[in-house]
């Protein structure tokens, strides 16, 4: 925004709302914004905060960033005219667990079981662990799907793939999984599961 002139405080004012991965707060925080009569709102905690800001507001442009399919999923009516307030980018990462899950398999292909952590709260997940299992079918991989939506959740999943005796770990895509980056790393370092994301933020980490 910068190089197009913009400045916060100066000639933009910036209103953020973090619904700290609570997304029943989500419609609130929306209606707020559009209470607000801002110009545009930039959806970019994933499906639920779009999926919050057009239940809100139809004629407030809004800009999202997803990893899934936005026609699938029913943000837009089609990618190269989306149609009516809302338009984005995606850089379909939720669509990539089948690939994912294939290059483990490559890499360790003495895993006998595979685990997908996921956020079964993110309105992409269902697409997401979909692909994984039709891709452990046609790879005669056993898939272990587990979900987690808070941080003891988190602690739960890694418990089950420790009696599991998982071989690997693919994290899928979500903000709420992003944000606990750190207690994910860790928790796969410290039981020496080798583990694969779609962010380089983990990587950044230690992953």
């Amino acid at each position: 925004m910068g190089e197009a002139g913009y400045v916060d405080g100066r000639n933009v004012a910036i209103e953020y709302r973090f619904a700290e991965s609570r997304y029943d707060r989500l419609p609130i925080l929306a209606a707020d914004l559009v209470g607000r009569n801002v110009n545009v709102i930039a959806a970019t905690g994933g499906g639920a905060s779009i999926l919050a800001a057009m239940a809100a507001t139809k004629t407030i442009p809004i800009v999202f960033t997803t990893g899934g399919d936005p026609v699938q999923e029913g943000y837009v009516a089609r990618l190269n005219r989306p149609g009516g307030n809302v338009t984005g980018v995606s850089w379909f990462s939720n669509l990539v667990a089948g690939k994912g899950l294939g290059l483990l398999h490559e890499l360790f292909p003495n895993a006998a079981v595979i685990a997908m952590l996921v956020n079964p709260k993110l309105p992409e997940t269902a697409r997401m662990e979909g692909e994984g299992r039709e891709a452990a079918r046609s790879l005669g991989q056993q898939l272990l799907v587990l979900n987690a939506s808070t941080a003891s959740e988190i602690d739960t999943a890694f418990a089950a793939m420790r009696q599991r005796r998982v071989g690997a770990l693919l994290v899928g895509a979500d903000p709420f999984l992003s944000s606990r980056r750190q207690q994910i790393v860790a928790l796969a370092a410290r039981d020496a599961i080798p583990d694969m994301y779609t962010n380089r933020e983990f990587v950044e980490e230690g992953g």
